[in-house]
């Protein structure tokens, strides 16, 4: 063994140090399930369901549609769906036909759909009618040659796909899409073409699967270059991790989205390999999961803290049987402590924190999900993968527990950013990806993160990791959620200054939460404002925005602070 790797040591027996990955098509997973499980259930959608040689059978014809429509192999097909079947044939379909998928957030506006599309080059998209809109105002900067149009009715199944219609005219949302030109139904382009099997040949290491956008909350958002080998890899790798997983057995809960490289990974991907059923949720409400989960028997449920925190702190969750779930895994921002253990309790199921980035495919470390786990970490790297703490400067490999910028290698890494030559070379260097990312690792070979490293707050000349002080909140019985940002201060350069969302019928004040702070926090890290909200902004996903808020600061910087804002006196 490499003892550099000192991290194997903590591998479950079961878990291979390292693997041959398959060079294929990430579609093969899909096609592969249909051989083996052609009557097993591949997608349910609200009573709507696919078997596996169904849904083989629609990503064909997909293929086989958007090729007579001109779509080239190479071509980007973009995918602006929420949760649903449309979306799942779309992303394979256009895989089968060689494309390369640009995944869309729904919520994005005409301006940042303008960005995207037109930096990507998009050739077509797929969308629903509601969302039709935005992306005709967006149509006139780009190249889409094509827009094809679903709708959540014809994904649903009668009487419901009836109803629905009534539902969009009663509540005035219903929007009517004129089918002429470049505008297309999505429906009548399936059922017009042959389910004969495509067979695009692809260079697996070379030729991009997809290209995730990155970013677009600190900056300009980055196309991440995503070969079929990266993310055939990267779902072979959480698959040897979730070793009890049984193929064609599970059933995997889609309460996050699909069009999010996490959810792309570990639910698309990963339920195709296993065989497993995507039961697909169009948003994350926690009464619909709850309901689900009682009702559907998923065994799988990956998501974000903020979805567990509402989970656990629902007001009928007793009403509700969540001992179905057998594994979770927590990803995209820090899993409180308290978090953890209070879901593993209700569930009985096993739920574990996992480091990504997009740029990875997106998980390069996770606890192990039966044996050792520390809490805290994030765990250890993947199978094949390497991680390391530097010097961020010099790249200078640092001692075990002193903290400095992440950097990782392995077969699940970006081939780079999408025209961005400049920012390729900042990120990767010599084979490895500089994360951004802060942390340390111990002696055992667990890494911990301790923020971003555009997150640092520098207070007074210290530095302060907003996360630390968070994990500090979280521990505080009447706190729901929070977020620490810095924010200037003429005087101390930044101050710490917390958001804190309250649990349901919770009281604290400013002052009793600053003097909480100061007896587990040095004085320099204890918030100097506490700013109590009903909720925070969050991603689609469920992370918490940390710089829409510091922008929200930036932008009322003159002027006076808001009432609900309140200081804690000044540590002595």
């Amino acid at each position: 063994m490499d003892t550099t790797k000192r991290w194997l040591a903590h591998y479950p027996a079961e878990v291979p140090h390292t693997f041959s990955y398959p060079k294929h098509n990430v579609a093969k997973f899909m096609l592969d399930a249909a051989d083996r499980y052609p009557s097993r259930p591949a997608v349910e959608f609200i009573g709507a369901r696919y078997t596996y040689a169904q849904l083989r059978d629609a990503c064909y014809r997909f293929a086989n549609a958007i090729r007579r429509l001109g779509v080239a192999k190479g071509e980007r097909v973009a995918i602006m769906l929420p949760n649903c079947p449309a979306a799942v044939i779309a992303y394979y379909g256009a895989l089968l036909a060689g494309a390369v998928v640009v995944q869309t957030n729904p919520l994005y506006k005409p301006h940042e759909l303008k960005h995207q599309l037109s930096d990507s080059g998009a050739a077509l998209i797929v969308t629903l009618d509601q969302l039709y809109p935005r992306v005709e105002a967006a149509l006139p900067h780009t190249k889409l040659r094509n827009v094809l149009i679903t709708s959540v009715a014809e994904q649903l199944p009668w009487p419901k796909s009836w109803l629905y219609p009534l539902k969009l005219k009663r509540e005035k949302q219903f929007v009517r899409v004129a089918y002429t030109g470049r505008t297309l139904s999505f429906k009548a382009l399936l059922d017009g073409a042959t389910a004969e099997p495509v067979d695009v040949a692809i260079d697996a290491e070379a030729d991009l699967a997809v290209l995730q956008y990155t970013g677009g909350t600190t900056g300009v958002a980055k196309g991440v270059m995503l070969t079929h080998y990266n993310l055939v890899a990267n779902t072979h790798q959480n698959a040897l991790w979730n070793y009890k997983a049984k193929p064609g057995e599970e059933r995997f809960l889609a309460a996050l989205p699909l069009f999010h490289v996490f959810g792309l990974t570990v639910l698309m991907n990963q339920a195709a390999l296993l065989a497993g059923e995507l039961i697909l949720l169009p948003r994350f409400e926690a009464e619909t999961v709850l309901r689900t989960i009682h009702k559907k028997r998923p065994t799988i449920f990956p998501g974000a803290p903020t979805m567990y925190i509402a989970l656990i702190n629902h007001p009928r969750l007793k009403q509700f049987d969540m001992s179905s779930i057998e594994v979770c895994v927590s990803g995209s921002s820090s899993l409180p402590l308290e978090v953890q253990e209070r879901f593993e309790a209700l569930s009985g199921s096993r739920l574990i924190e996992g480091y990504g980035m997009t740029e990875a495919s997106p998980v390069t470390h996770a606890n192990p999900i039966w044996g050792t786990r520390k809490i805290g970490c994030v765990g250890v790297p993947f199978p094949d993968t390497e991680a390391k703490v530097v010097d961020g400067e010099t790249g200078e490999e640092l001692p075990v527990g002193t903290i400095g910028e992440i950097v990782v290698r392995g077969p699940q890494v970006m081939k780079g950013y999408w025209n961005r030559p400049e920012e390729t070379a900042k990120a990767l260097k010599d084979g490895w990806l500089y994360t951004g990312d802060m942390g340390a690792m111990d002696a055992d070979g667990f890494f911990s993160i301790v923020d971003r490293k555009k997150d640092i707050i520098i207070a007074s000349g210290y530095n302060v990791y907003p996360r630390e002080v968070e994990e500090v909140l979280y521990e505080h019985p009447a706190v729901k959620e929070c977020v620490v940002a810095g924010i200037p201060d003429k005087y101390r350069g930044e101050t710490v200054k917390a958001y804190v969302v309250l649990k349901d019928g919770a009281e604290v004040s400013a002052e009793a939460l600053g003097a909480y702070c100061r007896e587990m926090l040095a004085a320099y890290k204890v918030p100097r404002v506490f700013d109590f909200r009903a909720e925070l902004p969050k991603t689609m996903i469920g992370k918490p925005l940390r710089r829409a808020l510091i922008e929200e600061e930036q932008a009322k910087a003159e002027a006076s602070p808001a009432s609900e804002t309140h200081s804690a006196p000044e540590s002595k």
